[in-house]
């Protein structure tokens, strides 16, 4: 699961909404920091709103994933894409095509949800915009081992990049995922990987219940 995927069920909750994105934006602007379940969840139960919000969203972020990768359908659908990639990439340990197609299905599904959820992406970005940055990394700095000066701009340049619109388009797509190879240390991938979304979106769009399969909140889904 994604951005969009984590937040949908509560996007009348603007902080709910960005402590689901906590974990994604430190994997992006500082991975050495740790926030635990056990130091998150004392904060759940706070006297401030937006302090407990935050911490409500991460427990939700680390719930969904939990269950998320272990369905059988993840497991599947990250298969077959990896078949299907692996071939047009250079041959290394084989890491590379898995941790492509674990992110690919991640982010594929968010466009379908996004897809049958109109104006979702919308409130999303809405709901994001009217959090306080400085809130919620404060919110993170009680919680993680190490303090980070770096999540509220990394709000702030999310809101205004709207990465998730890129989703829906191919090359854009093609993009995002290279940014996201180089960020781990691997090398760009060819732009015949780009012949393959078309097909990739078709098989999560087809997996999209199975994917959601036990995550205990409500999604709208087409079909």
């Amino acid at each position: 699961m994604n951005y969009f995927s984590h937040a949908l069920p509560f996007l009348a909750d603007p902080y709910v909404v960005a402590g689901t994105a906590v974990p994604d934006w430190l994997a992006v602007v500082d991975r050495g920091v740790r926030v635990r379940v056990k130091n998150v969840e004392p904060l759940a139960a706070h006297p401030n709103y937006e302090i407990s919000a935050v911490a409500r969203g991460l427990l939700q972020h680390f719930r969904d994933d939990s269950l998320f990768h272990k369905t059988r359908a993840f497991a599947e659908t990250t298969l077959e894409l990896s078949a299907a990639v692996r071939p047009m990439l250079p041959a290394d340990s084989g890491f590379r095509p898995s941790f492509l197609c674990h992110v690919l299905v991640e982010v594929l599904l968010d466009w379908t949800l996004a897809e049958d959820n109109p104006g979702g992406l919308e409130t999303y970005y809405h709901a994001l915009e009217s959090v306080d940055p400085g809130v919620v990394q404060e919110t993170v700095n009680r919680i993680a081992v190490r303090n980070t000066d770096r999540l509220a701009p990394m709000i702030f340049l999310f809101c205004r990049e709207r990465i998730l619109w890129d989703y829906g388009r191919d090359d854009k797509l093609l993009l995002r995922m290279n940014q996201v190879m180089r960020r781990v240390g691997f090398a760009s991938l060819p732009e015949g990987v780009q012949e393959l979304l078309p097909a990739a979106r078709q098989l999560v769009r087809r997996r999209q219940h199975e994917l959601l399969e036990g995550i205990p909140v409500k999604y709208t889904v087409r079909g």
